[in-house]
């Protein structure tokens, strides 16, 4: 990836599953995507909390980080995981959304959370 164009604070403005596969210059199944968008941006950013976490102070190391995790979680679904209905309804509490989707994504982290 070539971190001279890009940088966090673009990161922190994308919104869409596509913006994301689009800013580290990756290919996907728009397909995919489009059933799956939901799973792999809550699978997504489960995993970026720890590149937040512990490369907070490293820009480019950070960027490497964010687009290797978008590649792993990617090729997990390509590859045929589903996450289990339990892990899907697990995320609401007495009928409200909870966890990374109920939250605004602020700088630093990929949610409020």
């Amino acid at each position: 990836m070539n971190t001279d164009t890009k940088s966090l604070d673009e990161f922190y403005e994308l919104t869409d599953a596509e913006d994301y596969f689009d800013f580290f210059d990756l290919e996907y199944d728009s397909g995919l995507i489009d059933v799956k968008r939901f799973h792999i941006l809550k699978e997504y950013g489960t995993l970026i909390k720890t590149g937040f976490s512990n490369l907070a102070e490293q820009e480019e190391q950070l960027l490497d980080f964010l687009k290797y995790s978008l590649i792993k979680v990617y090729g997990r679904f390509t590859n045929g995981y589903a996450p289990s209905a339990a892990d899907i309804w697990g995320m609401f509490k007495d009928g409200k959304l909870s966890g990374c989707m109920a939250c605004t994504p602020q700088p630093g982290n990929s949610c409020g959370c």
